[in-house]
């Protein structure tokens, strides 16, 4: 299973428009991130985790060719905002499979009427094939995908387990019980926003504590605003077996 990590920024990337911090200034590539989104490559299948604002240039800068699903794990436009961009995927392959829990898809449906309806569809819009995700394993293509659910404030929000990986992205809270589905992993890529506290993420210190209950053999942290310092600053200091990711960094599992 290969992992590429097509983005590994917040909602407004970094450099944020504007900004003078000395972090969205920064020379270092690793500095710069687009929103938040995986490409999981598993069997020669490849599976999108989250489809962004920043989708299509993901899929240049990866040289990505076919799209197989997407894996949704809630609703927020830094996660969603791309789903049009799935064009090129479409007129070679036809519906591509998406994956969501069912109020992710009754959004997905409000935002991109024109893509869900059967109606008088324009002829060059895209087509998808809704999957509804509830929390238990399902299956694709032959590979055991678990929901790990978790709150982002107070919105519900699913993770994903594959194999000995898992992908858990803006968390605050989780209860024991889906803590349980995430023993014994290879990798966990897990959101560490910043420094300071926020009241829907973990922040630096919330995720390594989240690492040390979880206890995977490595991990990797995204979701990552300009606040959370320079990327290099930020890696020198954590402990051996947790890194930060940077975009279009890949890891076999």
């Amino acid at each position: 299973m290969e992992i590429t990590f097509l983005g590994t920024g917040t909602s407004q990337g970094i450099p944020i428009i504007g900004s003078d911090h000395p972090v969205c200034h920064s020379d270092n590539p690793k500095d710069k991130r687009l929103r938040v989104s995986i490409l999981v490559t598993w069997n020669n299948w490849n599976i999108l985790i989250d489809c962004g604002p920043d989708f299509r240039q993901q899929m240049l800068a990866n040289d990505v060719r076919k799209l197989d699903a997407i894996f949704y794990t809630h609703e927020h436009n830094d996660h969603t905002a791309g789903l049009d961009d799935i064009r090129p995927f479409f007129f070679r392959q036809g519906d591509i499979p998406v994956y969501a829990h069912e109020r992710v898809l009754k959004a997905l449906q409000k935002r991109f009427d024109y893509i869900f309806t059967t109606k008088d569809k324009y002829p060059g819009a895209p087509g998808v094939k809704e999957n509804v995700i509830e929390n238990k394993p399902f299956s694709f293509h032959g590979l055991t995908v678990t929901p790990v659910e978790f709150m982002h404030n107070r919105l519900q929000v699913f993770g994903f387990r594959m194999e000995d990986f898992a992908y858990l992205t803006d968390i605050k809270s989780i209860e024991d019980k889906e803590v349980e589905k995430l023993q014994d992993l290879k990798v966990l890529v897990v959101s560490a926003l910043r420094i300071e506290p926020h009241h829907s993420h973990f922040n630096l210190e919330e995720a390594l504590k989240f690492v040390e209950r979880v206890k995977p053999q490595t991990t990797y942290f995204t979701h990552i605003s300009h606040m959370l310092g320079f990327h290099d600053e930020v890696e020198k200091n954590l402990p051996e077996n947790v890194h930060l990711a940077y975009d279009n960094l890949k890891i076999t599992v």
